[in-house]
C-alpha cells in the first residue's frame, strides 16, 4: 500500500515515529535500531513502510532503510515468527549484524534479542539459510589473491572483506554487487561500518 512515507517528524518514542505528511500524520512502529537513526523533531525524515494486516487493525511498519526492511519480511516468512519478535531481533541487531548471523549459522547472536530463546534462534537460522546461496556463501568464504592490502593489510581486509560480502548475500545482493560496493572501502574498519558504507554504494548505483 505504501512504499515509503517522507514529511516532517512530528513526534518519536522508542517504538513509535510520527511523520506529518500533507497535514496528515501517520504512526509508523519503529525498532529500536530505526528510533536511534531518527532526526530531530521538525526535521525532514523518510521511512520504508510495510503495513500489518490483523483481524480489526493495521499496523504500519517503519524502517529506515531497506536493508532492514529486507531482514524484516525474512525474519517474519520463518514460520512461528511474528511482528513483535521480528521487531525485537531488529531492535537488538542491526540488518548488518542479523545477515551475517543467519550467514554464519550464529544461532546465539540471535537469541540476544528479547523473547528470542536459544531454540528460536536456531529455528531462524535454519529456514532462513534455504534463502541464501550455498554456492554464493561458499564462493564469499573462499580466498581471494584480490582480497589482500599488501603486506600490512593482509589478513586482516582478507576477513573483513569475506564477512562483508556473506552478509551482503545474506540480505539479497549478487556476490559481483558485494564485490563492486566494496571497492575503495577501508577495511581496517569494524565490519559493520564497513557493511554500512557498502550498503550506501549500493544504495547511490
Amino acid at each position: 500500500m505504501y512504499y515509503y512515507i517522507e514529511g516532517k517528524l512530528a513526534h518519536k518514542d522508542m517504538n513509535i515515529a510520527v511523520i506529518d505528511c500533507g497535514g496528515v500524520g501517520y504512526k509508523l512502529i519503529v525498532s529500536q535500531t530505526t528510533y536511534s537513526r531518527l532526526p530531530e523533531i521538525n526535521a525532514k525524515v523518510k521511512l520504508f513502510t510495510h503495513l500489518v494486516v490483523k483481524e480489526d487493525v493495521l499496523d504500519l511498519l517503519g524502517f529506515y532503510d531497506l536493508s532492514e526492511k529486507s531482514a524484516f519480511l525474512m525474519l517474519t516468512s520463518v514460520s512461528g515468527i511474528g511482528v513483535k519478535v521480528a521487531m525485537s531481533v531488529l531492535s537488538s541487531l542491526t540488518p548488518e549484524r542479523f545477515a551475517f548471523a543467519v550467514a554464519s549459522g550464529d544461532y546465539k547472536e540471535l537469541s540476544i534479542a528479547q523473547g528470542v530463546s536459544t531454540k528460536t534462534g536456531q529455528k531462524i537460522v535454519l529456514e532462513l539459510k534455504d534463502k541464501i546461496s550455498k554456492d554464493n556463501l561458499t564462493k564469499g568464504s573462499d580466498s581471494d589473491s584480490g582480497f589482500a592490502g599488501g603486506d600490512s593489510g593482509g589478513l586482516l581486509g582478507i576477513n573483513s572483506k569475506n564477512d562483508a560480502i556473506i552478509a551482503l548475500i545474506a540480505i539479497g545482493y549478487s556476490r559481483v554487487e558485494a564485490n563492486n560496493a566494496l571497492k575503495d572501502i577501508d577495511l581496517s574498519q569494524p565490519l559493520e561500518e564497513i557493511i554500512k558504507m557498502a550498503l550506501r554504494n549500493l544504495v547511490k548505483n
